[in-house]
């Protein structure tokens, strides 16, 4: 075990330059993080949707297209390949990119790794039959009648994330269990059988590949009681010798390191190894 644990974060930095759901600017950010004491963070910016069909709501109420969300990932990735560059000799940034899984995503997310190089992927899951689960409980609960019950959507939801993993093999696996977002008897959902089988299929896998899974800390600042990954799935992780690396998940300036000392604690108290892997591009 690592005893000189440094602050890391493989999953946030979204800015409102380049995030219509963020805040700040991302050099503001990145300063942010070196006042904190990072002295390496990944930046995950969200990739451009494929359609317009798969434009957020605050995306589409900005009237902004898919060709706009481009040309802005675009934006994004010379800008950061710059902060890279110039804050150095303070801090190692990881230039990433966070992946959707809808509808033609596996070709759409190479292709723009081809073209993008970034140093790494995270592998989210936000839809489920192509509708967005996570943005709003009401959208959420239609989609869960739709699917017929809780339990067909938690299933739907591993189902499209292994298919990811298989697929993209990104070396850090976003908010693991994010479908239980709304949802307040979770923790009972996610012991059931069906699921439970699910669950350790896809942990089995990620630690085939020799993954990361994202110790995603937003949910605390929306008042949730535990991040994402929940504590019975941590536990079945730290068994099977999974990495599990702290994510802020941040929006904004004031977010950025957000509760990652908590989430250094909990991982060092279930015997997380906390000697930081550095990101790769695996596909």
């Amino acid at each position: 075990m690592n005893t000189t644990t440094k602050l890391i974060s493989l999953h946030g930095g979204h800015s409102g330059q380049y995030c219509s759901h963020a805040r700040d600017l991302l050099e503001d950010i990145i300063q942010r993080y070196i006042e904190l004491g990072f002295t390496k963070v990944g930046i995950t910016e969200h990739v451009p949707p494929i359609t317009d069909s798969f434009l957020y709501p605050d995306e589409k109420k900005l009237n902004l297209t898919t060709a706009d969300l481009y040309k802005r990932f675009e934006d994004y990735i010379k800008h950061i390949n710059r902060l890279k560059k110039k804050y150095a000799s303070k801090i190692k940034i990881f230039i990433g990119m966070e992946t959707e899984t809808y509808t033609g995503y596996v070709d759409h997310i190479k292709k723009l790794t081809s073209i993008f190089q970034p140093d790494y992927i995270v592998g989210s899951v936000h839809h489920i039959d192509d509708n967005c689960f996570d943005y709003s409980k009401d959208e959420y609960e239609k989609i869960a009648l739709d699917c017929g019950s809780y339990e067909t959507m938690y299933e739907k939801y591993f189902d499209l994330q292994y298919e990811m993993i298989k697929e993209l093999k990104p070396f850090v696996v976003g908010h693991f269990d994010l479908i239980r977002i709304y949802d307040g008897g979770y923790e009972k959902r996610l012991l059931l059988p069906q699921i439970v089988q699910k669950i350790k299929r896809n942990l089995m896998l990620i630690k085939a590949l020799d993954l990361v899974m994202d110790f995603n800390l937003r949910a605390l600042k929306t008042g949730a009681k535990e991040p994402y990954i929940t504590t019975s799935i941590l536990k079945r992780a730290a068994k099977m010798g999974i990495r599990v690396v702290p994510g802020d998940d941040s929006h904004g300036v004031n977010e950025a390191g957000g509760h990652v000392d908590k989430a250094i604690e909990i991982l060092k108290a279930l015997g997380f190894d906390t000697l930081w892997p550095e990101p790769r591009l695996l596909t």
